[in-house]
Protein backbone atom coordinates (compact mmCIF):
# COMPACT_ATOMS: atom_id res chain seq x y z
CA UNK A 1 0.00 0.00 0.00
CA UNK A 2 1.48 3.61 -0.78
CA UNK A 3 1.39 6.04 1.71
CA UNK A 4 -0.32 7.93 -0.20
CA UNK A 5 -3.21 5.29 -0.32
CA UNK A 6 -2.61 4.82 3.63
CA UNK A 7 -2.74 8.62 4.09
CA UNK A 8 -6.43 8.52 2.86
CA UNK A 9 -7.81 5.61 4.56
CA UNK A 10 -6.69 6.99 7.48
CA UNK A 11 -8.75 10.59 6.73
CA UNK A 12 -11.36 8.07 6.04
CA UNK A 13 -11.48 6.61 9.52
CA UNK A 14 -10.97 9.72 11.26
CA UNK A 15 -13.52 11.22 9.63
CA UNK A 16 -16.45 11.17 12.28
CA UNK A 17 -13.98 10.92 15.34
CA UNK A 18 -13.48 13.22 17.68
CA UNK A 19 -10.93 16.26 17.46
CA UNK A 20 -9.46 14.99 20.79
CA UNK A 21 -9.08 11.61 19.39
CA UNK A 22 -7.17 13.09 15.86
CA UNK A 23 -4.60 14.58 17.40
CA UNK A 24 -3.99 12.03 19.94
CA UNK A 25 -3.07 9.48 17.19
CA UNK A 26 -1.21 11.96 15.21
CA UNK A 27 0.92 12.81 18.68
CA UNK A 28 1.40 9.19 19.36
CA UNK A 29 1.97 8.03 15.82
CA UNK A 30 4.86 10.84 15.32
CA UNK A 31 6.31 11.54 19.06
CA UNK A 32 8.64 14.63 18.91
CA UNK A 33 8.94 14.70 15.19
CA UNK A 34 5.35 16.36 15.09
CA UNK A 35 4.76 19.70 16.05
CA UNK A 36 1.31 22.15 16.50
CA UNK A 37 1.18 24.96 14.89
CA UNK A 38 -0.37 28.13 16.34
CA UNK A 39 -1.09 31.24 15.01
CA UNK A 40 -2.85 33.27 17.86
CA UNK A 41 -6.33 32.96 16.70
CA UNK A 42 -8.96 30.25 17.68
CA UNK A 43 -6.20 27.73 17.05
CA UNK A 44 -5.46 27.19 20.56
CA UNK A 45 -7.86 24.64 20.95
CA UNK A 46 -5.41 22.64 19.30
CA UNK A 47 -3.24 23.09 22.46
CA UNK A 48 -5.81 22.48 24.79
CA UNK A 49 -6.71 19.09 23.02
CA UNK A 50 -3.06 18.07 23.45
CA UNK A 51 -2.86 18.79 27.00
CA UNK A 52 -5.94 16.14 27.00
CA UNK A 53 -4.29 13.42 25.62
CA UNK A 54 -1.67 13.37 28.02
CA UNK A 55 1.12 13.04 25.53
CA UNK A 56 4.14 14.58 25.57
CA UNK A 57 3.70 17.76 22.22
CA UNK A 58 5.60 20.49 20.74
CA UNK A 59 3.98 24.10 19.67
CA UNK A 60 5.76 26.60 17.44
CA UNK A 61 4.86 29.60 16.22
CA UNK A 62 5.29 32.35 13.02
CA UNK A 63 6.48 35.38 14.55
CA UNK A 64 6.11 38.20 11.08
CA UNK A 65 7.04 41.49 13.17
CA UNK A 66 3.99 42.84 12.18
CA UNK A 67 1.46 41.22 14.66
CA UNK A 68 -0.62 42.40 17.19
CA UNK A 69 0.32 42.81 20.20
CA UNK A 70 -2.98 41.38 21.48
CA UNK A 71 -1.68 38.29 19.67
CA UNK A 72 1.84 38.68 21.68
CA UNK A 73 0.21 38.69 24.86
CA UNK A 74 -1.90 35.64 24.00
CA UNK A 75 1.39 33.58 23.30
CA UNK A 76 2.43 34.78 26.69
CA UNK A 77 -1.02 33.72 28.46
CA UNK A 78 -0.88 30.65 26.27
CA UNK A 79 2.78 29.74 27.85
CA UNK A 80 1.95 30.56 31.04
CA UNK A 81 -1.86 27.89 31.44
CA UNK A 82 -0.14 25.32 29.31
CA UNK A 83 3.36 25.35 30.94
CA UNK A 84 4.65 25.12 27.66
CA UNK A 85 7.51 26.94 26.01
CA UNK A 86 6.73 27.97 22.24
CA UNK A 87 8.92 27.18 19.09
CA UNK A 88 9.31 30.86 17.81
CA UNK A 89 9.87 30.96 13.96
CA UNK A 90 11.10 34.43 12.36
CA UNK A 91 11.80 35.72 9.22
CA UNK A 92 15.54 36.24 7.71
CA UNK A 93 16.59 39.92 8.72
CA UNK A 94 18.30 39.97 5.65
CA UNK A 95 15.70 39.08 3.41
CA UNK A 96 12.69 41.17 5.34
CA UNK A 97 15.08 44.46 4.97
CA UNK A 98 15.53 43.91 1.22
CA UNK A 99 11.95 43.58 0.66
CA UNK A 100 11.31 46.68 2.44
CA UNK A 101 14.28 48.26 0.78
CA UNK A 102 12.80 47.92 -2.31
CA UNK A 103 8.64 48.12 -1.83
CA UNK A 104 8.43 50.23 1.47
CA UNK A 105 6.72 48.71 4.42
CA UNK A 106 3.24 48.27 2.77
CA UNK A 107 3.65 46.97 -0.87
CA UNK A 108 1.09 44.44 -0.61
CA UNK A 109 -1.86 46.69 -0.93
CA UNK A 110 -0.60 47.14 -4.40
CA UNK A 111 1.63 44.11 -5.15
CA UNK A 112 -0.65 41.45 -3.32
CA UNK A 113 0.39 39.89 -0.22
CA UNK A 114 1.69 37.01 -1.31
CA UNK A 115 5.21 38.64 -1.60
CA UNK A 116 5.43 39.57 2.21
CA UNK A 117 3.16 36.95 3.14
CA UNK A 118 6.71 34.42 1.52
CA UNK A 119 9.46 36.46 3.01
CA UNK A 120 7.47 36.86 6.57
CA UNK A 121 5.85 33.54 6.77
CA UNK A 122 6.21 30.84 3.73
CA UNK A 123 10.13 30.86 4.49
CA UNK A 124 10.40 30.33 7.87
CA UNK A 125 7.73 27.86 7.86
CA UNK A 126 9.78 25.77 5.10
CA UNK A 127 12.85 25.78 7.65
CA UNK A 128 10.71 24.45 10.33
CA UNK A 129 8.79 21.77 8.47
CA UNK A 130 12.39 20.70 7.09
CA UNK A 131 13.06 19.44 10.56
CA UNK A 132 9.84 17.32 11.34
CA UNK A 133 8.03 14.47 9.75
CA UNK A 134 4.48 16.14 10.71
CA UNK A 135 2.52 19.00 11.42
CA UNK A 136 -0.95 20.03 12.74
CA UNK A 137 -2.65 22.52 11.58
CA UNK A 138 -6.10 24.82 13.27
CA UNK A 139 -7.69 24.66 9.20
CA UNK A 140 -11.60 23.87 9.26
CA UNK A 141 -13.61 23.42 6.26
CA UNK A 142 -16.57 26.05 7.24
CA UNK A 143 -12.79 28.87 7.35
CA UNK A 144 -12.68 29.99 3.91
CA UNK A 145 -15.55 28.29 1.33
CA UNK A 146 -13.21 28.95 -1.68
CA UNK A 147 -10.46 26.83 -0.45
CA UNK A 148 -11.33 24.45 2.70
CA UNK A 149 -14.07 23.03 2.31
CA UNK A 150 -12.24 19.77 1.37
CA UNK A 151 -9.59 19.70 4.06
CA UNK A 152 -9.23 16.13 5.46
CA UNK A 153 -8.12 15.00 8.92
CA UNK A 154 -4.76 13.96 7.54
CA UNK A 155 -3.20 13.71 4.37
CA UNK A 156 0.53 14.09 2.37
CA UNK A 157 1.69 17.68 2.59
CA UNK A 158 0.94 19.04 -1.03
CA UNK A 159 3.09 21.95 -0.87
CA UNK A 160 5.81 21.38 2.07
CA UNK A 161 8.17 18.57 2.67
CA UNK A 162 9.49 17.42 5.84
CA UNK A 163 13.38 15.99 7.34
CA UNK A 164 15.41 15.28 4.57
CA UNK A 165 13.02 16.62 1.88
CA UNK A 166 10.88 13.40 2.43
CA UNK A 167 6.82 13.43 2.74
CA UNK A 168 5.87 15.61 5.24
CA UNK A 169 2.18 14.33 6.63
CA UNK A 170 -0.35 17.43 7.73
CA UNK A 171 -3.25 16.71 10.54
CA UNK A 172 -6.28 19.37 10.60
CA UNK A 173 -7.71 17.86 13.64
CA UNK A 174 -10.54 20.70 13.76
CA UNK A 175 -11.72 20.25 10.19
CA UNK A 176 -15.08 19.33 10.81
CA UNK A 177 -15.96 21.94 13.49
CA UNK A 178 -17.58 25.05 13.28
CA UNK A 179 -16.81 28.15 14.00
CA UNK A 180 -19.75 27.97 16.93
CA UNK A 181 -18.73 24.75 17.98
CA UNK A 182 -15.03 25.94 18.55
CA UNK A 183 -16.20 28.66 20.62
CA UNK A 184 -18.77 27.00 22.39
CA UNK A 185 -15.35 24.84 23.33
CA UNK A 186 -13.39 27.47 24.12
CA UNK A 187 -16.06 28.90 26.74
CA UNK A 188 -17.02 25.91 28.74
CA UNK A 189 -13.03 24.65 29.23
CA UNK A 190 -11.75 28.34 29.76
CA UNK A 191 -9.05 28.53 27.26
CA UNK A 192 -7.07 31.15 26.82
CA UNK A 193 -8.23 33.19 23.59
CA UNK A 194 -7.11 36.61 21.77
CA UNK A 195 -8.90 39.82 23.15
CA UNK A 196 -9.17 40.93 19.61
CA UNK A 197 -11.49 38.24 18.86
CA UNK A 198 -13.81 40.71 21.59
CA UNK A 199 -13.41 43.61 19.12
CA UNK A 200 -14.93 41.94 15.92
CA UNK A 201 -12.03 40.26 14.74
CA UNK A 202 -12.81 36.40 13.70
CA UNK A 203 -9.75 35.76 11.41
CA UNK A 204 -6.60 36.81 12.96
CA UNK A 205 -3.26 37.19 11.12
CA UNK A 206 -0.84 40.50 10.68
CA UNK A 207 -2.20 43.57 12.06
CA UNK A 208 -1.80 46.05 8.34
CA UNK A 209 -3.67 42.68 6.38
CA UNK A 210 -6.77 42.42 9.14
CA UNK A 211 -9.64 43.93 9.95
CA UNK A 212 -12.53 43.21 11.99
CA UNK A 213 -16.09 41.77 9.75
CA UNK A 214 -19.78 42.49 10.18
CA UNK A 215 -22.28 40.67 11.31
CA UNK A 216 -23.17 38.15 8.29
CA UNK A 217 -19.63 38.75 6.90
CA UNK A 218 -17.53 35.84 6.33
CA UNK A 219 -14.49 35.61 8.79
CA UNK A 220 -11.92 35.43 5.58
CA UNK A 221 -13.73 39.14 4.65
CA UNK A 222 -11.56 40.42 7.55
CA UNK A 223 -8.53 39.38 5.70
CA UNK A 224 -6.94 41.35 2.29
CA UNK A 225 -10.01 42.80 1.61
CA UNK A 226 -8.77 44.48 -1.15
CA UNK A 227 -8.10 41.26 -3.00
CA UNK A 228 -10.01 38.67 -5.17
CA UNK A 229 -11.98 37.15 -2.42
CA UNK A 230 -11.64 33.37 -3.38
CA UNK A 231 -7.65 32.68 -2.98
CA UNK A 232 -7.15 34.30 0.40
CA UNK A 233 -4.36 31.72 1.11
CA UNK A 234 -1.33 33.05 2.24
CA UNK A 235 1.06 30.64 1.10
CA UNK A 236 0.57 28.58 4.57
CA UNK A 237 -1.85 26.23 3.29
CA UNK A 238 -1.54 27.17 -0.78
CA UNK A 239 -2.06 23.04 -1.51
CA UNK A 240 -5.60 24.24 -0.94
CA UNK A 241 -5.72 26.49 -3.91
CA UNK A 242 -6.71 23.91 -7.05
CA UNK A 243 -5.26 24.87 -9.90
Amino acid sequence: MTNEKKREEQAARLEQASPQDNIKEALNEFGSEIAISFSGAEDVLLIEYAQQSGVPFRVFSLDTGRLHPETYQLFAAVEKHYGIRIEYCFPEAIDVEALVHEKGMFSFFEDGHQECCGVRKVAPLRKKLSSLKAWVTGQRKDQSPGTRTAVPVVQIDPAFTGVNSGELIKWNPLTNMSSEDVWMTIRALGVPYNSLHEKGFVSIGCEPCTRPVLPGQHEREGRWWWEEASQKECGLHKGNIEK
